[in-house]
C-alpha cells in the first residue's frame, strides 16, 4: 500500500469499526425505535375493536371500587370484572392526568401505548434469544420474526389484551431464564412481580407456577447439600409470595373473595360464555362445538410459512436433544429452558382440547404462545446456521434466506396495511378475500369499516362529504374517533330526498354489480372487505349499468318465486328484485334477506346481536328507465327460510312497517309448508288460539314453530319469552345451574316475518333432553310444552303391546311392561287428557323414599300427559318409567285441582 494511505486507514477503520460494533450490540434495540416510530407515524390507520369500550368500562368500575365510590365491583359489572387491570388501569390513569376529554386523542392514546408494550415485549424477546444462543444475528432475526406477524402486528395496536399478555409473557420468560441463571432471591422475587402481573392480565399466565415449582424441585434433588436446598426452598417459597401478593394486589375484585376470584375466572377461561357461531373451514358452528383442532389449524394458516419452518426446526432439535441425553435435559440450563419452551408452547392448547374449552376469533387468546414459538425458532435457525453440509451455504447463507423470508412477510405486511389482523398464509387459497370469507370467521370487521371511512375522507381532502351509514353503532364507534376537522366535514344524509355521496356498507359480501364490474370500487373492496359505494348516478359507470340490464334480461326470462309489489326472480344464489313501470319519484327502499342458516339452529339465542344468527343482505333500487331493480346475492352455505322484506328508507335507516315483506325457502318443506301441515290437522297445536306453537319434527331439526293468521304489528313486536328446563340442569352453561331453567325473550322478527300480516317464526331449540318448556308474551299468551314425539313413535309404542292383556282398566288400560307403565285410551280426544295425572309408587321398603315422603309411604308423581304422551290415529298413549327399586303396588287416575279425581285404578306389581 502506498505510504501516506498507510498511515491514514487505520484512522479511518477507527469510526467505521465503531459504527459496526455500536450497530452490532444495540442493533435489536435499533430496530425496535424503528419500529415504534413507524407504529406511532401510522396509529391513526387503526380504529376502535368492539372490546375497547368493554375494557373501559370494566376499568372504570375498578376504579371507582378502589377509590371507594362503590361498595362492591360486582353491582357495577358482570362476568367482565374478571379481566385484569394491571395495564388498563395505568391508561385510565394517565388519560385522566393528561386531561384528554375528546376521544379521537385517547383512543389514539391508548393505541399509542398499546403498540409500544408491544414493542418492549418484542426487544426482551430479542434478548432472551441472545442469552440463549449467544449470536447477535440470531437475536436480531428472531426480533423480527416476533414483530413481522402480520396477525399480531395488526392487533398490537387496536387490542389492549392479546398482545399485551404476550408481551408480559416474554418478559417473564426473560426473568425466568435470569433467575435460574443467577439463583439469587433478587431474582426470584423479580420473577414473581411479573408472573403475579402475568396472571391478573389472564388466568392462563398461571402456568408458571407449577413450571417455577418444578424447575426448582429439580434442582432441590440434584442438590448436593443441605444448604443448597434451603437456598433452593426459600427462593421458590418467595417466589410463590411475591407472584401471590401481586396478582392479589392488582385484582381488586379478588380483595374480598380471592377463592371465589380464582374459581369464576377458572371456569370462565375453560367454558367462556361465547355465543356468537364461527365460520371455520366453510362450516358454521356454535363455539362450543368447534374441533379440538381448531386453534392448531388457526395458528398454522396465519402464520408465515417462514416461521412456521423455523419453529417445527427448532422443536425437533429440543426433541432430540432430549431423547439422546434426558438426564443433560433435566439439568442443563440452556437444554432445560428450551424443554420448558417447548411444553409452554405444546401444553396449553392441548389442555384446551382435553377441556372442551371455549374457542372464537381465530387464535388470538393463544396468541402468548408465539413467543416461545419465536424462541424455539431461534433454535431451528441456530441449528441451519451451525449445519455442516455440502453445497449448504453456511451461517451467512441461513441468515440471508431468513432476511429475504422476512422482507417477503414485511412486503404482505405492508400491502395489507391497516388490514394485517386479516393475514393469511398461502396454505390456504387466498386469491380473494370473498373466497376467504366464506371459509373463515372474520373477527373485528369494525377495523375494516374504519380504514374505509379513512380512506373516503383522504380521497376527498377538505371537500364536506355527505355519508350514508347501514348501522347506526358505526356512527357510535366511529365518529368519536374521527379529528375534530373531520367530525365537521362528514355528514350524514340529511334527509331522505337527498342522495348521499357515499355509501358505507358493512356486507362483505360481492353481492353488487355497480361493486363487482367497477375495477376501481372493486380494488378497494378487496382491500378493505367493504363496499364504498357512491350513490350519486352521475358516479354510476356504463359498466354498471350494462350488468344491471343484463340481469334484468335475465330474470325477466323466468317466472318469479314471489310477486308482490315486486317480482323476485331466482337464479342459482342470486335473487333479483323488477318492478316494470316503476314511476321516476319512487321513494328511496331497501330490499333485505334474512336467513335462518340451517348451521345454527341448534344455537342458543344471542340476544346481543342478531348478526350472530341470522345472516342479512340488503340492496337498494336502481332505475333503468321504467324499470326499478334490485339484487341480492345469497352466499353458497345458506340454506332455509328466506324472510324478504322492502322497507322505506330515511336519514336513519329503515322506518315503519314494511312495504311488503314474504317467505321464500332454500330448501324443501319451508317453515310456510310446515305451518300449513300442522293447521290441517297433523297434531293440534298446544297453543291458544291466537298464537299456535308447534314443534318441528323433522328430522335433526329442534326448533319451535310460532304462526298466527292475523297479526298485528304490536303483537309482533312484543317480546317473547322461551323458559327451556333440561333433564340433567348439567346441559346448561355453569352460570344457569342454579336455577336450572335455560331463558330466552326475543322479539319475532329475530327468528321470523310478518308476510302478509301474518306471523311466523322459526326458533331453535337446544340439542340437549328437554323436561320441559314453557313459552308465550307477557301478559297477552302463554303455552306449556313437553317434548312432542313424533306420531310414529307412538304407533310403534302401540304396536309393540301386541295384544297383550292390560294389567288395569279404567279410563286408560293400563300396561306393565318393561318397568314402563303404559296408558292407553283407543278413542279419546283433548279433553280426555286436559286433567292431570297422579301416580302414586309404593316400594317393598319405604327407606328407599326421600325422608319426606317416608311418613306418606309412597312416592307421588303428578305430570301432564303431553310430558310422557302424544296422540295418533284418534288414539292416545303415554308411557312413564317407573323407578328402579322395587315396588309393591301403584294406583293412579287422573284429577281436577279444587274437584277431585276423575278416575283411579290400582295395580299389584310383583316384583
Amino acid at each position: 500500500m502506498f505510504p501516506p494511505l498507510r498511515r491514514i486507514s487505520p484512522q479511518l477503520a477507527g469510526p467505521s469499526r465503531a459504527a459496526r460494533n455500536f450497530l452490532t450490540v444495540h442493533g435489536g434495540l435499533i430496530v425496535c425505535v424503528l419500529f415504534l416510530l413507524a407504529g406511532l407515524f401510522m396509529v391513526s390507520d387503526y380504529g376502535a375493536g368492539v372490546d375497547e369500550s368493554v375494557q373501559r368500562r370494566f376499568t372504570r368500575a375498578n376504579l371507582d371500587y378502589i377509590l371507594g365510590r362503590a361498595a362492591s365491583v360486582e353491582t357495577i359489572i358482570s362476568h367482565d370484572r374478571v379481566y385484569g387491570v394491571a395495564f388498563e388501569l395505568p391508561l385510565l390513569l394517565v388519560e385522566r392526568v393528561l386531561g384528554l376529554e375528546d376521544y379521537h386523542y385517547v383512543h389514539r392514546l391508548r393505541l399509542s401505548i398499546t403498540h409500544l408494550f408491544f414493542i418492549v415485549g418484542a426487544f426482551f424477546c430479542y434478548l432472551l434469544a441472545y442469552r440463549l444462543f449467544g449470536s447477535r444475528p440470531i437475536a436480531l432475526l428472531t426480533l423480527l420474526i416476533f414483530l413481522l406477524h402480520p396477525r399480531i402486528y395488526g392487533h398490537s395496536f387496536f387490542n389492549s389484551k392479546d398482545p399485551i399478555f404476550l408481551s408480559v409473557f416474554v418478559i417473564a420468560l426473560y426473568l425466568l431464564e435470569r433467575a435460574f441463571r443467577r439463583d439469587t432471591i433478587g431474582a426470584f422475587v423479580l420473577l414473581g412481580l411479573a408472573v403475579g402481573l402475568l396472571t391478573n392480565l389472564r388466568i392462563m399466565g398461571a402456568i408458571l407456577f407449577p413450571a417455577v415449582i418444578a424447575m426448582r424441585g429439580l434442582d432441590f434433588f440434584y442438590a448436593g447439600n443441605w444448604p443448597e436446598r434451603r437456598d433452593i426452598l426459600r427462593t421458590a417459597g418467595l417466589f410463590l409470595l411475591a407472584g401471590g401478593l401481586t396478582m392479589y394486589a392488582l385484582s381488586p375484585y379478588a380483595w374480598t373473595n380471592p377463592v371465589g376470584y380464582l374459581t369464576t375466572n377458572l371456569v370462565l377461561t375453560v367454558h367462556h360464555p361465547a355465543v356468537n357461531p364461527q365460520l371455520f373451514q366453510g362450516v358454521v358452528l356454535p363455539p362450543s362445538a368447534l374441533p379440538p383442532h381448531y386453534s392448531a389449524v388457526w395458528f398454522g394458516i396465519t402464520t408465515p410459512l417462514l416461521s412456521l419452518l423455523l419453529g417445527f426446526i427448532g422443536m425437533a432439535m429440543v426433541v432430540v436433544a432430549a431423547l439422546r441425553r434426558p438426564g443433560a435435559a433435566l439439568r442443563n440450563g440452556r437444554r432445560r429452558f428450551l424443554l420448558l419452551l417447548l411444553a409452554a408452547f405444546l401444553l396449553p392448547p392441548l389442555a384446551a382440547a382435553l377441556l372442551g374449552s371455549t374457542q372464537y376469533d381465530d387464535w388470538r387468546h393463544f396468541y402468548f404462545l408465539y413467543a416461545p414459538f419465536c424462541l424455539l425458532a431461534a433454535g431451528g435457525l441456530h441449528w441451519l446456521a451451525a449445519a455442516r453440509a455440502r453445497r449448504w451455504p453456511g451461517p451467512a447463507g441461513a441468515y440471508a434466506l431468513t432476511a429475504a423470508g422476512l422482507g417477503l412477510v414485511l412486503l404482505q405486511l405492508m400491502q395489507l396495511h391497516p388490514l394485517q389482523h386479516y393475514y393469511f398464509n398461502s396454505l390456504v387459497d387466498r386469491t380473494s378475500p370473498g373466497q376467504l370469507q366464506s371459509r373463515y370467521h372474520f373477527s373485528f370487521p369494525e377495523l375494516a369499516h374504519w380504514a374505509t371511512l379513512q380512506r373516503m375522507l383522504k380521497r376527498h381532502p377538505g371537500e364536506t362529504l355527505v355519508a350514508r351509514l347501514e348501522r347506526r353503532q358505526d356512527r357510535e364507534r366511529d365518529w368519536p374517533l374521527l379529528a375534530p376537522a373531520d367530525r365537521e366535514r362528514l355528514l350524514l344524509a340529511p334527509s331522505p330526498g337527498r342522495n348521499a355521496d357515499y355509501e358505507l356498507i358493512y356486507d362483505a359480501v360481492p353481492s353488487r354489480p355497480d361493486l363487482a364490474f367497477n375495477g376501481m370500487y372493486r380494488r378497494f373492496y378487496n382491500e378493505t372487505f367493504y363496499g364504498l359505494q357512491p350513490l350519486k348516478s352521475s358516479r354510476m359507470t356504463p359498466a354498471a349499468i350494462a350488468a344491471y340490464r343484463e340481469l334484468y334480461r335475465q330474470a325477466s326470462a323466468a317466472e318469479p318465486v314471489l310477486r308482490a309489489d315486486y317480482a323476485v326472480y331466482r337464479n342459482g344464489r342470486r335473487l333479483t328484485f323488477v318492478k316494470e313501470n316503476c314511476p321516476p319519484q319512487e321513494p328511496d327502499f331497501q330490499f333485505t334477506g334474512k336467513i335462518f342458516r340451517h348451521q345454527l339452529e341448534t344455537l342458543p339465542p344471542p340476544l346481543e346481536n342478531r348478526n350472530f344468527t341470522a345472516l342479512y343482505f340488503y340492496n337498494r333500487r336502481v332505475q333503468l328507465g321504467t324499470v326499478c331493480l334490485a339484487v341480492i346475492q345469497l352466499p353458497d352455505y345458506a340454506q332455509g327460510d328466506l324472510i324478504l322484506t322492502q322497507h322505506l328508507l330515511n336519514k336513519s335507516g329503515p322506518t315503519g312497517e314494511p312495504r311488503w315483506e314474504g317467505i321464500y325457502s332454500l330448501s324443501r318443506p319451508g317453515l310456510r309448508e310446515l305451518i300449513a301441515q300442522e293447521r290441517q290437522g297433523r297434531q293440534r297445536p298446544p297453543g291458544p288460539e291466537d298464537f299456535a306453537v308447534f314443534r318441528d319434527r323433522r328430522a335433526g331439526r329442534h326448533r319451535l314453530l310460532y304462526a298466527k293468521e292475523k297479526c298485528s304489528l304490536a303483537e309482533y313486536e312484543t317480546p317473547v319469552f322461551l323458559h327451556i328446563r333440561p333433564e340433567n340442569r348439567a346441559d346448561l352453561p355453569f352460570y344457569l345451574w342454579k336455577d336450572g331453567i335455560d331463558n330466552r325473550d326475543f322479539a319475532l322478527d329475530f327468528y321470523g316475518g310478518r308476510p302478509g300480516g301474518e306471523c311466523v317464526a322459526s326458533v331453535p331449540l337446544p340439542e340437549y333432553p328437554i323436561a320441559a318448556l314453557r313459552t308465550g308474551q307477557t301478559e297477552r299468551w302463554e303455552v306449556n310444552l313437553y317434548p312432542l314425539a313424533d306420531p310414529g313413535d307412538w304407533s310403534a309404542a302401540y304396536a309393540a303391546l301386541s295384544g297383550r292383556q292390560p294389567a288395569a282398566r279404567s279410563a286408560f288400560a293400563l300396561y306393565l311392561r318393561d318397568n314402563q307403565l303404559t296408558y292407553l285410551r283407543e278413542s279419546c280426544s283433548d279433553a280426555d287428557t286436559a286433567a292431570g295425572f297422579f301416580l302414586h309408587i309404593v316400594p317393598v321398603d319405604v327407606s328407599v323414599l326421600p325422608a319426606e315422603r317416608q311418613a306418606a309411604g309412597f312416592a307421588n308423581l303428578d305430570f301432564a300427559f303431553g310430558r310422557w304422551g302424544g296422540s295418533f290415529d284418534g288414539k292416545c298413549l303415554a308411557t312413564v318409567p317407573l323407578p328402579d327399586y322395587p315396588v309393591k303396588s301403584l294406583r293412579t287416575g287422573q284429577y281436577v285441582p279444587g274437584q277431585g279425581e276423575v278416575w283411579a285404578a290400582e295395580l299389584m306389581v310383583e316384583r
